[in-house]
């Protein structure tokens, strides 16, 4: 569970790396322009952050499910092995995919340079082609399919697999299958909701809702995830907690004893 829970904030890192400096550049710069590659680049790094993300989402999922419902065999199940193969499957798929995906948008003849966001998203750069969009959107909309419904897919098995479980534990069992379970619950839903909202933008027509509140929707899954998930699994999981704590009582000790000596 930690390595998943470390790999998912290596993930969000990554994220935030695709959005965040191009941002600053803008705002500093004043230009508000991005050149062809630069703009592939950040398709790229958002893409697969997406895919690494519900992935890892995913296996985490699974990893509950054998922990809870078949915690005699865990160790076997998710030996640190097999763990090392789901954190290569969680970067390699994303990354194989995206390329497929880039190769294809790159190749495409624009007619247009004006994109209407605030960051670079391939589906932008296919609407702003001159032909071959509709062949173009068959295969992002086949992938995004494969993308989405087998993890969910997952997902939701292994979380009523869970609850038919808990069914029958103590209320003591029940809190503590819980208390692992929640933070990865809210984390999965939230990141679902800030697809929903980039897929909804992307796909249909949202001009009737003010700039600003579409800007803030479409920011949402690579803002509010990488947020929300540190808070999660460092406010629920001990361990976290107490590292936290130690290194808060250590910086305090170090300020205050610099004061006195000042004194």
């Amino acid at each position: 569970m930690y390595i998943l829970i470390c790999n998912l904030a290596c993930i969000n890192l990554y994220g935030g790396s695709g959005l965040t400096p191009f941002i600053i550049y803008n705002i500093l710069s004043g230009t508000f322009q991005i050149q062809w590659l630069a703009c592939l680049v950040q398709i790229f790094s958002i893409n697969t952050y997406g895919g690494c993300e519900i992935i890892n989402l995913t296996v985490m999922a699974y990893d509950r499910y054998i922990s809870i419902c078949s915690p005699l065999t865990y160790q076997k199940i998710m030996s640190p092995s097999k763990v090392i193969l789901f954190v290569a499957f969680i970067w390699l798929l994303p990354f194989l995919r995206c390329v497929v995906t880039l190769l294809i948008t790159a190749n495409l003849k624009m007619c247009g340079f004006v994109i209407e966001k605030v960051y670079c998203d391939n589906y932008s750069l296919v609407k702003l082609a001159c032909s071959g969009v509709s062949q173009v959107n068959i295969y992002s909309a086949t992938v995004t399919f494969f993308s989405v419904m087998p993890p969910l897919v997952i997902i939701v098995y292994s979380y009523i697999k869970i609850i038919i479980i808990c069914s029958t534990l103590t209320r003591t069992g029940q809190a503590k299958a819980m208390s692992t379970c929640v933070p990865h619950l809210i984390a999965i839903v939230n990141f679902f909701i800030g697809c929903s909202f980039e897929l909804f933008q992307s796909r249909f027509d949202m001009t009737h809702l003010p700039y600003t509140i579409r800007v803030v929707l479409s920011l949402y899954f690579l803002i509010l995830s990488p947020v929300l998930n540190p808070i999660l699994y460092g406010v629920r999981t001990q361990k976290i907690k107490d590292a936290m704590e130690k290194k808060v009582w250590k910086t305090r000790r170090a300020v205050t004893t610099n004061i006195h000596q000042k004194w």
